[in-house]
């Protein structure tokens, strides 16, 4: 009897013809990043009150992001010179060594240290799924594999505050990072079992010069959160970009590149996809980064319960994401709109709901903010990668995280300065926190309207080129 081939673009193509120990160990991957983001956010003000620092406080997860953003800019080359297999095992296990460092931490500087290198490990693994799925993956199966793995971040909602919680609530926050530790492990040893050998397909040298700017330009971008004083903080904060934007002018003229060559061309649908994915991840990162303190300072709820509502954006991220996997034609490019201009109505909401608003306005702004992520995402995702040569497909791959964490660490360090500002590294005040809160989301606003516009263009570019001259 003949077999019946899967229909295309079904869930039995995703794990037809041997992609099923793939698919397993990207999800596995996925969600070591997912569960770690959403711990700490909910167990840092407890961190905070433990180790001191609070003028630090952003740096947990802008140090978190420096080491992602170089790690995941180099995951596209990086695989190529190791191979999947060898890729996510030393990642993964560079992952559990600085989550032991945190743990184990007796101050708050070997603490921050711990999360520079859990960042590299977890942007490894973040970045190696990505070029995974732009590799091994064929383009009428990426909204569905995308969906997947946005299906991770719906298990890690539910699961990554309920630990954090947990852990801050009962005074043992350092036991979320052992638990890290164990399962980083694992996820190294599955890696051994989970993907075959020999999937080397690149050389080259190293791309030294690029991954030096992106880090020297977070890094600024960053120190613009403890140096104080508004005008130093926008002086670098806009040198921070510049240099950003130099490392990508630089690669796409370079020889070993990290990034398509048409990342910084926003004439482009790789281009203004890149630009609205980072737009949108920096406008978001204040509700991520200082939603839980602000909840638990203004509105005295504990770790858990600030940690669940700020999992609803998750949720509904995931929700959204699996229920439009069906679309097509038009549709994905209506999603993308309507995703950016949701996102948007949800940042401008938190700024007037999350110190006093009723608990259902509060529960809506992280539901359209979640929901703007998950319409957009995966169709953003492959309308990139499609636009790629299949030579760059890899490269593509890796950028889609490279320009997510870069959103992220902007998002996060710029939030940081303007709460400091706002007098939150004093200590947490309902004064500091509610002043705080106009700050930072206030200033995402006009970031988020500007991936409006980008969104806008990207289905502009995207339509036109679909349908040819």
């Amino acid at each position: 009897m003949p077999t019946v081939a899967p229909a295309a673009g079904s869930w039995k193509d995703v794990l037809a013809e041997g992609r099923f120990a793939q698919f397993v160990l990207i999800c596995l991957a996925v969600w070591l990043h997912a569960a770690d983001s959403l711990v700490t956010a909910t167990i840092m003000p407890s961190v905070g009150a433990d180790l001191g620092g609070y003028a630090y406080f952003g740096w947990a997860t802008a140090g978190f992001l420096l080491g992602s953003v170089v790690a995941g800019a180099s995951a596209g080359w990086l695989t190529g010179r190791m191979g999947l297999r060898q890729a996510f095992v030393l990642s993964a296990v560079i992952y559990a060594f600085g989550c032991l460092m945190s743990a184990a931490a007796p101050d708050i500087w070997t603490f921050l240290a711990g999360r520079l290198v859990q960042g590299l490990g977890g942007g490894w693994l973040a970045g190696f799924s990505s070029v995974a799925i732009g590799l091994l993956f064929p383009d009428r199966t990426l909204p569905r594999v995308y969906a997947a793995v946005t299906g991770i971040w719906g298990i890690a909602t539910l699961i990554g505050p309920l630990l954090g919680g947990l852990f801050a609530d009962a005074g043992l926050w350092r036991w979320a990072f052992w638990s890290f530790v164990i399962q980083g492990l694992l996820v190294a040893c599955a890696a051994l079992f989970l993907l075959p050998k020999g999937e080397k397909t690149q050389g080259g040298g190293v791309p030294t010069l690029q991954l030096l700017l992106i880090a020297c330009g977070i890094s600024a971008i960053a120190a613009a959160d403890v140096l104080g004083g508004f005008g130093l903080a926008v002086i670098l904060i806009a040198a921070g970009l510049g240099v950003l934007a130099l490392s990508v002018r630089i690669d796409a003229r370079a020889v070993v590149r990290l990034l398509p060559k048409s990342s910084g061309d926003f004439r482009s649908v790789g281009g203004l996809g890149f630009a609205t994915i980072f737009l949108m991840t920096a406008a978001s990162m204040g509700f991520t980064v200082y939603g839980p303190a602000i909840l638990q300072t203004t509105r005295g709820y504990s770790a858990l319960a600030a940690g669940y509502v700020i999992a609803v954006e998750a949720l509904a991220w995931t929700i959204s994401a699996l229920a439009i996997t069906h679309l097509t034609g038009v549709w994905r490019g209506r999603m993308v709109r309507l995703g950016a201009l949701l996102a948007a109505i949800g940042i401008a909401l938190c700024l007037f709901v999350i110190v006093q608003g009723p608990l259902w306005t509060l529960i809506l702004a992280a539901a359209l903010l979640g929901t703007g992520f998950g319409l957009s995402s995966a169709f953003m995702n492959q309308m990139v990668l499609s636009s790629l040569p299949a030579e760059e497909r890899g490269l593509g791959g890796g950028a889609i995280s490279t320009v997510r964490f870069t959103g992220a660490a902007v998002g996060a360090a710029v939030a940081g300065a303007l709460a400091n500002l706002a007098g939150f590294g004093e200590g947490l005040t309902f004064a500091s926190a509610q002043a705080a809160s106009v700050w930072v989301f206030a200033a995402a606003i006009p970031v988020a309207a500007a991936a409006i516009f980008t969104a806008w263009r990207l289905i502009q570019k995207h339509d036109a080129r679909a349908v040819g001259p």
